[in-house]
């Protein structure tokens, strides 16, 4: 969530206001729909359940008012914030009266869980009022990530609501670290706050208050990070910031921090932390990303890389370089989504597609992967492969389930896709960025006095005809579209800008020089103005790095922004591992319904290997054999649609072999 960017001196660009952007049909909608009447309300019985999370009964405890002790999460609290995000959200674009009165009990009873000096965190207010002290003795406790999602929640309270009651609780909180970060420059050492959310806090504190001590504060909470002594890479302060060069440890951890950091360079020019974005950026996009957006290849690990004498332990981290394993890949769901908040930040800063093209994967796979179709299963880790069975028991399950232990990811989704339609557009002073395409309403007064609304019809990510049109224009003044062109854009693809969707009046074929960046147009008349664009969407085969070890002489299945996968109901083998697909493959793109939403998959023929009477499907080595193949008749779908059928096996990546077949016959 970003807050009004317009007096940011840094933002180039800034998004519209609270509802202003409507999602009116397509995937978007569909997801926001589920989001507001089933994902909010299931995620609230989670919280309220004493013998399940145990998340406000924390907070009565705290307040006193109920007896017991602290149980569940240490980072419960910052849970509930993020939960009260979503819900905020979805109360005010469904007018929903009592969930916002709800709420407001909800921010009334943290209020007076709250201790007078402004610390807030349950687990050590219960502890303290039984006389143990017990505040800030252990990073992992997640006090500072607590405030965070605490100083995000109120501000946006304000920002919908227009009340002050979670803000007045907010500043007093800030007010705490204000004071412990006095102390902290005194004594000239500090502890990490692990997972830094914050920076992000503080700068939306800034931003809703306009008060210059939450900005001066959000400086010296980055400042502090160089005072840590014995810093860990899982940390990312075992070196001085302004020395990061790469990507490395807790996923969510550095996603948090970087997008924290933007915020920062948004508000203050910082040649120097702007440098190193730019360097762990790459680091990320170039070496460690998914092809499903998904960040942190691992469980556990050793940073520096294995090093024998100067190894540490990490976890849910990135790994080496080109290190992205399928069957235990980690990608914990929140590192992706504080991969959105990062990647949005940037394109704040400098406007390039590349940006909203990450953004762009991130959300539509491995986001919208990471929670069931009807909206209450959630995955905490989403690998890129599912086997039948496994050897070896992994941390978290293979099937989405509805709840987690860990129970950070299902409101960060949830406040994320409640949240989706703030991230479609943004504005500048030459015009409109299209950031998410989607079908939508988006009301708009531009610096240059044009007004009006700008509606956005097309069935994408499915399709990738996309028209746009003005209508209700109060001020009928020339604008300029700047159209994301996609760097997956191939074949038949264009631009056309038509009067009243009928007569041409320019047109432009995209050309391989136009992808992954912006198209100007300029329209003089947008009344009377429809822009047409025509993104290309042949289903391709994508190839990795020959260092990806796990995918060597694969490939993966992608068309437009999804990525697809394979499960195994959906092909006729004993397992998809017996699977190939042939060079020249032929997709039929269909629609089909899953948990009763309609998704488009991909209709294909695929070979299937015939093994000889010696092979032995469990044996670790074995004489190799070429008996074969025979082509059988198999569906993809799109990879956030999979886990939704029961379970099966899963792939992304697959073996690919030359066509031996007359290339007719797959028709």
């Amino acid at each position: 969530m970003l807050t009004d960017l317009k007096s940011s001196p840094f933002a180039r660009v800034s998004g519209l206001p609270f509802r202003a952007v409507k999602w009116t049909d397509g995937l978007y909608k569909e997801r926001l729909d589920t989001c507001m009447n089933s994902t909010v309300p299931h995620l609230r019985k989670m919280f309220e359940s004493k013998d399940i999370s145990h998340v406000t009964e924390n907070f009565k405890i705290a307040a006193g008012e109920s007896d017991g002790d602290f149980d569940g999460t240490v980072f419960g609290d910052g849970d509930f914030y993020k939960w009260m995000e979503s819900a905020v959200y979805t109360a005010a674009l469904g007018d929903d009266r009592q969930l916002l009165e709800a709420l407001e009990y909800y921010v009334g009873l943290i209020g007076r869980a709250q201790m007078p000096d402004g610390y807030i965190s349950t687990k050590q207010i219960i502890s303290e009022k039984k006389g143990r002290d017990a505040r800030l003795g252990d990073i992992n406790d997640f006090e500072v990530y607590n405030f965070g999602h605490l100083f995000t929640a109120a501000c946006l309270y304000k920002r919908v609501t227009g009340r002050d009651s979670f803000l007045a609780i907010a500043e007093k909180a800030a007010g705490y670290l204000k004071h412990l970060y006095e102390e902290v420059r005194e004594s000239g050492e500090a502890q990490t706050a692990v997972c830094p959310s914050h920076y992000m806090g503080l700068a939306e504190l800034y931003r809703t208050t306009e008060k210059q001590e939450y900005l001066e504060l959000l400086k010296k909470a980055i400042e502090l990070r160089d005072c840590v002594k014995e810093g860990l890479d899982d940390n990312q302060d075992r070196l001085p910031l302004k020395k990061h060069e790469k990507i490395i440890g807790h996923a969510v951890r550095a996603n948090y921090l970087y997008a924290g950091v933007a915020d920062l360079c948004l508000e203050e020019e910082n040649p120097e932390l702007t440098e190193v974005l730019h360097k762990v950026w790459h680091s990320l996009v170039t070496q460690k990303l998914y092809i499903t957006g998904g960040c942190g290849a691992l469980y556990n690990g050793a940073s520096p890389y294995g090093n024998f004498f100067t190894h540490q332990l990490v976890h849910q981290a990135y790994g080496y370089e080109y290190q992205l394993p399928n069957v235990t890949a980690y990608n914990e769901t929140c590192a992706s989504v504080g991969g959105v908040y990062w990647a949005y930040r940037m394109f704040c800063m400098e406007k390039k597609a590349e940006y909203a093209e990450v953004l762009e994967r991130m959300v539509l796979n491995v986001n919208l992967a990471a929670i069931s179709l009807d909206g209450k299963r959630f995955f905490y880790e989403n690998m890129l492969r599912r086997a039948k069975k496994l050897p070896y028991d992994l941390i978290w399950g293979q099937e989405r389930t509805e709840y987690i232990l860990s129970y950070c990811c299902p409101p960060n989704l949830a406040r994320l896709i409640a949240q989706l339609s703030e991230y479609a557009y943004t504005i500048d002073d030459t015009g409109i960025y299209p950031v998410l395409y989607g079908a939508s309403r988006a009301e708009m007064k531009l610096m240059n006095g044009c007004e009006g609304v700008l509606v956005q019809e097309t069935d994408y990510p499915y399709d990738g005809k996309i028209s746009f049109r003005f209508e209700h224009m109060k001020k009928n003044l020339p604008v300029k579209l700047h159209l994301r062109i996609p760097s997956w854009v191939r074949g038949e693809s264009g631009v056309q800008k038509t009067e009243n969707g009928l007569k041409c009046l320019w047109e432009r074929k995209l050309s391989v020089a136009d992808r992954g960046s912006f198209l100007t147009v300029d329209i003089e008349d947008p009344e009377n103005t429809v822009i047409i664009l025509d993104l290309g969407m042949k289903p391709r085969l994508t190839g990795a790095h020959v260092l990806v070890e796990e995918d060597c002489n694969q490939v993966a299945v992608e068309r437009g922004p999804l990525v697809y996968c394979l499960e195994g109901m959906d092909a006729p083998a004993e397992t998809i591992d017996e699977l190939f697909v042939p060079s020249d493959v032929r997709f039929k793109p269909e629609e089909i319904e899953i948990e009763g939403r309609k998704v488009t998959g991909l209709a294909a023929t695929f070979f299937k290997k015939i093994h000889g009477p010696e092979y032995d499907r469990n044996s670790l080595y074995q004489d190799y054999s070429e008996e074969g193949y025979e082509p059988v008749p198999v569906r993809m779908i799109p990879y956030f649609a999979w886990d939704n059928r029961g379970l099966n096996e899963m792939r992304i990546w697959m073996p690919v072999v030359r066509n031996r077949f007359d290339s007719e016959k797959q028709g």
